[in-house]
């Protein structure tokens, strides 16, 4: 992957976001450019008016960002690398602001779910707002000692607000894995490094289909980290499925893997290669 100096990252969310946390962290001197929805991530790398997408996929504590594995198919984009993020929630009130002064909490529904028993046990009434950056941003527009958000450090920053508590989350493993996307498809060299090579493919229907589009990884000794399935056009007969696989395409096993696959399935299509990077919640 070939990437500019300063390069311009699309993603979803409002300054401040996580998203844009990461997107900092990553490329330390880019532009961010920050887009409503995932399609409009994903749309404004394809027309150029952005050169990388940051787009979150999973999260330990939440699970799967399903909007996110159906639009990935059809999006044009090459997935370069993947990034695993600490995600530390913080609670934030205006200027002056103290715990004691703090009634209502608000935050994206699963920044509210992740923080439970914080919110609990200081008897804050969660109140849902669209996303964490965007609570934040509220917070300080209403001005109102009263009123606080969980959102990141950044959004803190961005916005003015006072860090009243930090790490309030209730599972010390909340993390998020985040994809870093772009419009060039070439396939890194096999250096003997660990690799994911992320595919999809649909079934043919046939018995045991499945089975045997994946048997072949098994009988090759080449592992899946991960496997999603979800429906084609509401269509209960016609599934697709999303596949990490740890492994580089050039390599003789995964090869022998792909032979069977399309083989036994149809539309095989790959989505990426980059190289594996662990998080913190991996043991082993």
């Amino acid at each position: 992957m070939t990437i500019i100096n300063s390069p311009i990252v699309a993603f979803q969310g409002v300054a401040g976001a996580y998203s844009d946390l990461v997107s900092r962290t990553l490329f330390p001197n880019a532009k961010t450019l920050p887009c409503a929805a995932f399609d409009d991530v994903f749309a404004a790398v394809i027309s150029g008016k952005a050169d990388v997408a940051v787009i979150p996929v999973e999260n330990s504590v939440a699970g799967r960002v399903a909007d996110v594995y159906h639009l990935l198919p059809d999006a044009g984009l090459f997935i370069h690398a993947q990034h695993f993020q600490k995600i530390t929630h913080c609670l934030l009130g205006v200027k002056g602001a103290g715990i004691a002064d703090i009634k209502n909490v608000y935050s994206h529904v699963q920044g509210l779910s992740q923080c439970r028993g914080y919110l609990r046990d200081k008897k804050f009434t969660p109140v849902v707002h669209v996303d964490t950056a965007g609570a934040a941003k509220d917070v300080a527009l209403w001005g109102d000692k009263t009123k606080a958000a969980i959102a990141s450090s950044l959004a803190a920053e961005i916005y003015g607000l006072d860090i009243l508590a930090t790490d309030i989350a209730d599972a010390a493993h909340n993390t998020t894995r985040f994809l870093v996307l772009t419009r060039d498809k070439a396939i890194p060299v096999d250096d003997g490094g660990d690799f994911v090579t992320t595919l999809v493919f649909e079934t043919r229907s046939v018995p045991a289909a499945l089975y045997k589009a994946l048997g072949g990884f098994a009988t090759n000794g080449v592992n899946l980290s991960k496997i999603e399935s979800y429906l084609l056009d509401g269509n209960f007969n016609a599934v697709q499925f999303y596949v990490d696989v740890e492994s580089h395409p050039e390599r003789d096993a995964m090869r022998h893997a792909l032979e069977e696959l399309r083989f036994f399935s149809k539309d095989v299509r790959v989505l990426g290669v980059y190289r594996k990077e662990r998080s913190d919640t991996e043991t082993g």
